[in-house]
């Protein structure tokens, strides 16, 4: 075959799209283009922070209710124990106090006896009298101080709680149940009685 001589017309290449001209081979095969990937995972980063902060909630409600039922747990122990303390104090003192009214029953029979009235401004001339006097009025104002109260029934209506009944009697000009006469006289420390009045009581 000869060369092609100057001025003969040449063959020009064929017609279309050159790859890697612009045009991806994908492109250049008639595929579709794939969609775009998300551009990161913030939507469940955000799911699971807020997941993470209702256990912490949850958490902290349970704990904060958890507190204040041990605190009401502990404020009603501590008024319990004041409570008993209390109690036991009282209890201990009616105990003391019982055991000295014995003795106070013997001084005020004594002072009977020598026809001693306790309650009067002079002292008896006898030494001994004085002395029993001065220590009968001693313990009597040691057991006030203590804040116990004697109980002479004379003259008021009759009381169960408060009175024990050795007798009855008839009383001209006295009503019927009232009190004529106190036999033994009662203490109460406040409210609690630690023995009652012997009486004799009106019929």
């Amino acid at each position: 075959m000869s060369a092609p001589q100057d001025g003969d017309p040449q063959e020009s290449p064929a017609a279309g799209p050159v790859v890697g001209q612009g045009t991806s081979s994908s492109q250049a095969a008639g595929e579709e283009p794939s969609p775009t990937p998300p551009a990161d995972g913030s939507d469940q980063v955000e799911h699971d922070l807020d997941a993470l902060l209702a256990d912490t909630q949850r958490e902290r409600d349970e704990y904060l209710e958890l507190a204040k039922r041990t605190k009401a747990d502990f404020e009603n122990y501590r008024k319990r124990m004041a409570s008993e303390v209390q109690a036991a104090a009282v209890r201990g003192k009616v105990e003391l106090v019982s055991g000295l009214l014995g003795v106070i029953d013997n001084l005020e029979r004594a002072l009977a006896a020598a026809e001693i009235d306790p309650d009067a401004d002079e002292a008896p001339a006898e030494p001994l009298a004085q002395g029993i006097l001065l220590t009968y009025r001693d313990l009597c104002a040691t057991l006030q101080r203590a804040g116990v109260e004697s109980v002479d029934a004379t003259g008021e209506r009759f009381d169960p709680n408060l009175h024990e009944a050795l007798s009855t009697l008839a009383a001209e000009g006295v009503e019927s149940g009232t009190v004529v006469e106190t036999m033994q006289k009662g203490y109460r420390l406040g409210e609690q009685l630690i023995r009652p009045a012997r009486v004799v009581v009106a019929e």
